[in-house]
């Protein structure tokens, strides 16, 4: 840890920005090299006789501008070299590796001669607005319509003018984050949520607050008790199974968390992209405070990754808002995917694909069931992962890297932190990026590793 320290009498108010500026210079001026630890929050506090809310406002004004880089469970680092986030997954699969790390739906080679019907179909089909025009308003009205149909099937009744097509649930979420949170505000998120949204919310300027969570998700007393400590503007949560633990919500904790953000006036975030494959399910959230949610689901995981379209359902306040995000970040979403997404749909295949993803999942759950008996993994008949917490003394960087060295690729559970309290070692192993076979020859590998005694990597040098 560096032995700089902010000078208490060169505070002024905004507090939090005086003390950015404070590090910010300290840093041009060579006191703080790249790599150095900053004091933690509560440290600085108290050293500086501030809040531990303005020291962390402080600390995300130099994220936000690039400074410094947060990373959950060390602590903040002075960063003068450009660092991005490692992604969970192998960016390419490489030679004879296993790769178990992207979370994928089962495809086989139906999905594939879908596909190509439906680009055969197009060829022949191919609205001249679809191909010529600039104006979304002048390709998507039908689209709009279709989609509400689709959305009432994954249990929300939400007008066509209220919906927005986008280039897959990615683009939905950066476009409802955009739209209701300002840069320099707090989000809150489960304590284990999406892995893109940490560092979409640095890119965005955005703070994000990890809240503690149980079998079923956030905690509703834990979002309230954020909510009164500081200014949330929105909450983002996955309540349907495509969470990393594969917990599904139940229909009373949909309405308590609901409540809560009622009571406090803050939007919602949620992403359904698994939408009808996972059944049994309570309503979205979105059914139980329509007035403030914004609803994302998508096409990729429950059908083909190909067909990269979703869809935003917005409430009345935020439509226009959503319009204008979507604009300037995508213009619009492809049209000729669109016209795909319509068409399937409309004539029954996009169901028909999302009844074959179910069958096909409980197959790789058998296998599961079969290669990890005796360790406490946790899954849902229709999660395309499982989550594995890892037991006494394995720690996820170790055994990550000693799955891949045995040729199986895993995702570390720590690209999915959003909290540094209570977490537990874990890694979430994808059960349809590839065959049966690769798959029950991967878990038993993972398996094997877990209930052995963990040993160190040894370098040959």
């Amino acid at each position: 840890m560096t032995n700089w320290r902010p000078d208490p009498s060169q505070l002024r108010r905004p507090a939090y920005l005086s003390l950015a500026e404070q590090i910010a210079r300290a840093i041009a001026d060579g006191k703080l090299s790249d790599g150095d630890r900053l004091p933690p929050h509560r440290k600085m506090a108290d050293d500086l006789q501030l809040s531990v809310q303005t020291v962390s406002r402080a600390y995300d004004e130099l994220i936000r501008r690039g400074l410094i880089a947060g990373e959950i469970g060390r602590g903040s680092f002075v960063q003068t070299q450009p660092r991005e986030p490692e992604p969970p997954y192998l960016p390419e699969r490489l030679g004879e590796v296993i790769d178990l790390s992207i979370l994928k739906p089962v495809c086989e080679q139906v999905h594939l001669e879908k596909m190509r019907q439906a680009f055969a179909w197009l060829s022949e089909n191919l609205p001249s607005s679809s191909a010529l025009s600039f104006r979304p308003n002048m390709v998507f009205p039908r689209h709009r319509a279709i989609a509400a149909d689709w959305l009432s099937r994954c249990g929300l009744d939400v007008s066509p003018l209220n919906i927005c097509l986008t280039n897959g649930a990615t683009s939905g979420m950066t476009v409802a984050l955009m739209s209701v949170a300002p840069p320099g505000s707090t989000v809150a998120t489960e304590a284990i949520s999406h892995h893109t949204l940490v560092p979409l919310s640095t890119y965005l300027g955005l703070h994000l607050e990890g809240l503690a969570i149980d079998e079923e998700g956030m905690i509703p007393e834990a979002l309230d008790e954020a909510c009164r400590k500081g200014p949330i503007r929105a909450v983002f949560l996955q309540p349907s199974v495509i969470n990393p633990m594969a917990a599904l919500m139940s229909a009373k904790r949909r309405q308590q968390l609901a409540d809560v953000a009622a009571r406090h006036d803050i939007a919602i975030i949620e992403n359904d992209i698994l939408g009808p494959l996972v059944e049994d399910r309570a309503p979205p959230i979105a059914a139980f405070a329509p007035e403030r949610t914004l609803y994302v689901t998508s096409f990729t995981k429950i059908t083909v990754p190909g067909l990269r379209i979703g869809y935003l359902a917005a409430p009345d306040r935020y439509v226009a808002a959503v319009a204008n995000r979507h604009l300037v970040s995508s213009w619009m979403a492809t049209p000729a995917i669109a016209e795909i997404a319509t068409r399937w749909v409309s004539d029954g295949t996009a169901l028909e694909l999302v009844r074959w993803q179910r069958e096909a999942l409980k197959s790789r759950h058998a296998i599961a069931a079969e290669t990890l008996t005796g360790l406490a993994y946790r899954a849902h008949p229709q999660s395309l992962h499982v989550w594995l917490p890892l037991s006494g003394a394995h720690q996820e960087e170790p055994f990550v890297s000693q799955a891949r060295l045995r040729g199986v690729a895993i995702a570390p559970g720590t690209s999915f932190r959003t909290a540094d309290q209570g977490w537990t070692p874990a890694v979430r192993i994808s059960l349809g990026s590839t065959t049966e076979g690769e798959l029950r020859t991967g878990l038993g590998i993972v398996a094997s590793l877990a209930q052995g005694n963990p040993e160190a990597l040894l370098l040959a040098i």
